[in-house]
């Protein structure tokens, strides 16, 4: 017997689509709380149980993720986000750091072939941002500024799809990223390698591609080695 498709739509999944664009275009930003159920009745303008099987739902997808006491948190930009999420769970960090560093090497390198000025600008401005928040001794501070610098540079390859991915990628490594920081036994030179930073934008600027890729794999090997074979000794 031949499927036959449907074209209604439910009050549910009007929801659902509401609340997966407030996520995706931002309003709700990944690792935020959303607004308490009672809030989400009144905005939204429909009944309580529709709102808890909505979310509901993004919880399963793995969009939204329920803390006991506290409320529900913005988890993954997307179900594709949240899927990668999972996988890189039961990943080790290295793992993780090598798919990063394939896409990053290429992200340079598109980067210095196609970066515009406003490209530059933006990435120069990021580098002082995570500068500032190291200085600022703020773990969490550093690691979202470190992950604002390392958007940029897929955002000034302008490859839509390579950008994507990297969003989710760099979504589920936040707590990798937090893990190579936070090590005290660790030189700062390897938690802050602002140097390899500065080499990333230099040769952006100078769109010199294989300089550019160099300075991405120079840095992130830095890190995977750090994880490779941690630090011994006392804090």
């Amino acid at each position: 017997m031949p499927l036959r498709s449907t074209a209604r739509t439910s009050l549910v999944d009007l929801v659902i689509e509401q609340m997966e664009r407030l996520i995706t275009e931002g309003e709700w930003p990944v690792g935020t709380k959303i607004p308490a159920e009672p809030v989400l009745v009144e905005q939204l303008d429909v009944g309580r149980n529709t709102v808890r099987e909505a979310v509901r739902a993004l919880v399963h997808t793995g969009m939204l993720e329920p803390r006991q006491g506290d409320g529900t948190y913005v988890r993954a930009r997307s179900d594709f986000g949240a899927a990668v999420q999972r996988r890189l769970r039961r990943a080790a960090h290295l793992e993780a750091y090598e798919v990063r560093a394939c896409l990053e090497r290429d992200a340079a390198r598109h980067a210095a072939l196609r970066r515009t000025d406003e490209d530059l600008a933006a990435l120069r401005e990021a580098l002082a941002v995570r500068g500032r928040a190291w200085e600022s001794g703020d773990v969490a501070r550093f690691v979202e500024a470190d992950m604002r610098f390392h958007r940029a540079v897929p955002a000034a390859a302008h490859n839509s799809v390579l950008a994507e991915l990297y969003e989710h990628l760099t979504d589920a490594l936040r707590g990798t990223l937090e893990a190579v920081v936070a090590t005290p036994l660790l030189p700062d030179a390897v938690r802050h390698q602002l140097d390899a930073h500065t080499a990333i934008v230099d040769a952006i600027e100078a769109q010199d591609p294989d300089a550019a890729e160099r300075a991405a794999l120079a840095h992130l090997t830095e890190a995977a080695d750090a994880l490779r074979e941690p630090p011994t000794g006392t804090a």
